[in-house]
């Protein structure tokens, strides 16, 4: 669990959520029986929305609120953002923890070569999900005895693809509005648009597309002036700082692992020594970085290349989905915001993904064709 904490006080996009989709669950043995019935528990256990509201609660002023806000926000995803209808986020289910499930990734100790786990119908995930985070230890160890880096995170929150309603969960009252879009607008897209086989590109289009609508939203209720505004500014700024810091770690690690005349252990040495250098340099130089303490846990991390990957997987590294969006030609007024019909033309050009065989070979290509208007 100390490793799942961890990780989402430093990863505070990031942990948001995943793609643990359900076939998962239905297949591979005894992986299925207890993941498979423990999602189900949750499932039968979630009560509508509607029936939240009206029951007894500690705080029934911060209850009403949150259905409020769930609902304001589903009705701007759907019905001014285009993702597509469904129940999805109306109905509830009270945890005694703050996250859903631990979620494995695992990489190659000398390289960035992703392990990947194979299951029917989504193709190959490069990590797996336990809502047991004693199984996620133990997937953990069963990989490091293979020589692999593994990384354990918390998520709180997954998508179904629209097999079952997906719920909310009891911690995410406390979540901001901000937060709260992006989680909801995130895990929509998912349900609106999925590639076979793409996890990478999925994973990259509904980050970028739940963080551009969470944007949208919280500046319709509130203004681009406004302190909820504002600080998402200060957010993703530090969100960047964080993201090149790893990527220039990444690209220095690289050049290493590319390198002829090191045999393995010299270069996992080297990997050792080079880490703990960034991080004393991230320590050194943190003020100068950030506005804000999100970060300041990651000098403290026993950083692998499994933790680096995971900013590969859901952080593209050359601006291809901003780039297409902020090419989408204006379009004559018709009485809402522009940058909300900018969105919404976006994301309907990346629906026709899901009927085209192309787009398993190449979602960018064909994303970017649907955009040629």
């Amino acid at each position: 669990m100390a490793k799942i904490q961890i990780f989402l006080a430093v990863f505070p996009s990031l942990a948001s959520s995943a793609l643990i989709i359900l076939a998962m669950f239905l297949f591979s043995g005894c992986y299925t029986l207890k993941q498979g019935n423990t999602m189900l528990g949750y499932l039968g256990h979630a009560i509508p929305l509607e029936e939240l509201s009206a029951s007894a609660d500690s705080d029934p002023a911060n209850t009403a609120a949150f259905v409020k806000r769930v609902m304001d926000i589903r009705r701007f995803a759907m019905e001014e953002l285009g993702l597509k209808e469904s129940k999805n986020y109306t109905r509830y289910v009270e945890l005694d923890r703050d996250y859903l499930a631990a979620v494995v990734s695992a990489c190659a100790a000398d390289s960035f070569t992703r392990h990947e786990w194979r299951f029917p119908v989504v193709g190959t995930v490069p990590y797996k999900g336990f809502f047991d985070s004693e199984d996620a230890k133990k997937e953990a160890a069963r990989l490091k005895a293979e020589g692999l880096d593994v990384w354990i995170r918390g998520v709180d929150a997954f998508s179904t693809l629209g097999w079952f309603r997906d719920p909310l969960y009891s911690y995410m009252k406390n979540y901001t509005d901000y937060q709260l879009a992006d989680l909801i607008i995130h895990e929509l897209l998912h349900a609106t648009v999925f590639v076979r086989g793409r996890v990478q590109f999925n994973e990259q289009l509904a980050e970028f597309v739940g963080t551009q609508g969470a944007r949208l939203y919280i500046e319709s209720r509130y203004g681009t002036g406004s302190g909820e505004y504002q600080s998402i500014d200060r957010s993703a700024a530090d969100g960047l700082a964080f993201r090149r810091f790893l990527s220039e770690l990444g690209a220095e690690l690289e050049t290493l692992y590319s390198r002829t005349d090191l045999n393995r252990e010299a270069k996992l040495a080297e990997k050792e020594r080079i880490i703990k250098a960034a991080q004393e340099r991230f320590d050194h130089e943190y003020e100068t970085r950030f506005q804000s303490d999100n970060y300041r846990g990651f000098a403290k991390l026993p950083v692998n290349n499994a933790y680096l990957d995971l900013y590969r997987l859901y952080n593209e590294e050359d601006n291809f989905f901003a780039d297409l969006y902020e090419a989408i030609p204006d379009s004559p007024p018709e009485g809402d915001d522009p940058g909300i019909r900018r969105l919404r033309t976006f994301i309907a050009a990346a629906a026709v993904l899901n009927n085209s065989r192309e787009a398993r070979k190449d979602p960018r290509s064909v994303l970017q064709a649907a955009l040629v208007l």
